[in-house]
């Protein structure tokens, strides 16, 4: 039984560093080789932990929603619905990528591209976080809309749509382009969006691009 936490943090040591690797060179990339190569162990005790290339790859899935997870969505939903919350996923989001939690940007944003023309579980298992991601996004959308802050006639999959087409686009041209105004660029098209869609009783939750210049020219 001791060991078991020492072989778990081991385990999680090694997916994250399988990450980190398919978020720049896609899950093809990884192999047993190459981590154990990486992380200075041996390949035989790489392959007891996962036995097969599909289970590193299906393990490393799993292990980086549990850190998209915890940059993007739990701290979002500390905001009450509404369209704090909207906001709140979009920015966390932003955020997750332009730090570069992962080293090539967005985790999911790489392996969909990589895998959404490849029949298989690895395919399937990508596709349903991005579904679900769709879902949370769009949920949000449509509480806002029942709360009075977004305009009756807002049609949630459509809004959550353009939401994260900005979030992707300023992962993308970032990355290929080394610009990181993307990011500027994609909350500014968000907030324009959102503030089109939001009603007079909506209070905007994002900071105001004006007053944050004026007060970094004031210090």
């Amino acid at each position: 039984m001791a060991g078991r936490p020492r072989d778990e943090r081991a385990r999680n040591a090694i997916l994250r560093r399988a990450a980190d690797i398919a978020s720049k060179d896609g899950l093809e990339g990884l192999s047993i080789g190459r981590l154990a190569a990486d992380l200075g162990v041996s390949k035989s005790g790489l392959f007891g932990y996962f036995g097969s290339k599909e289970e590193l790859q299906l393990a490393t899935i799993r292990a980086a929603t549990g850190v998209y997870l915890g940059e993007v969505v739990h701290p979002a939903l500390t905001v009450p619905p509404g369209l704090g919350r909207v906001w709140q996923l979009c920015d966390r989001w932003l955020s997750y990528s332009e730090r570069r939690v992962f080293p090539g940007g967005c985790f999911f944003f790489t392996v969909t591209a990589e895998f959404d023309a490849r029949p298989g579980r690895v395919r399937d298992t990508v596709a349903a976080a991005g579904l679900e991601w769709n879902r949370l996004v769009a949920s949000t959308v449509d509480d806002a809309r029942r709360l009075g802050e977004l305009a009756e006639d807002t049609e949630p999959d459509q809004l959550a749509f353009e939401l994260i087409a900005f979030m992707e686009t300023a992962n993308a041209v970032s990355l290929l382009h080394d610009a990181p105004v993307a990011y500027q660029r994609a909350r500014s098209a968000i907030r324009r969006c959102l503030r089109a869609a939001a009603t007079d009783a909506a209070t905007p939750p994002w900071p105001d691009p004006a007053a944050q210049t004026r007060a970094e020219g004031e210090r």
